[in-house]
């Protein structure tokens, strides 16, 4: 069983930054596959980014491309979003989630694990 907690979060002006972190314990972390996902009030969980096993393999919304960037630390159990130039619709829940299957995607049904997710608001 995976434990996923996410931290981070806050209240930034749009234009600004935010690194959020997943630390992930009670599993082999470098084996699962990770993502960000996020959720607006009203609106379905919305995939942001994934990440592969090693690091190397990483995949993006087309909304975020060139603005955030997903990476992982292996060695600390550790997953991060670096988010730049936000925008008042980047506010949302964001929640780190891990899957044991390779090639997990962007479906929120393909990941096993969640965490209890992180509030982002951008105020304009």
């Amino acid at each position: 069983q995976v434990q996923l907690v996410e931290s981070g979060g806050g209240l930034v002006q749009a234009g600004g930054s935010l690194r959020l972190s997943c630390a992930a314990s009670g599993g082999t972390f470098s084996r699962y596959a990770m993502a960000w996902f996020r959720q607006a009030p009203g609106k379905e969980r919305e995939f942001v980014a994934g990440i592969k096993w090693t690091g190397v393999i990483t995949y993006y919304v087309d909304s975020v491309k060139g603005r955030f960037t997903i990476s992982r630390d292996n060695a600390k159990n550790t997953v991060y979003l670096q988010m730049n130039s936000l925008k008042p619709e980047d506010t949302a829940v964001y929640f780190c989630a891990a899957s044991p299957v390779y090639g997990a995607y962007n479906f929120a049904s393909q990941y096993d694990y969640w965490g209890q997710g992180t509030q982002v608001t951008v105020s304009s």
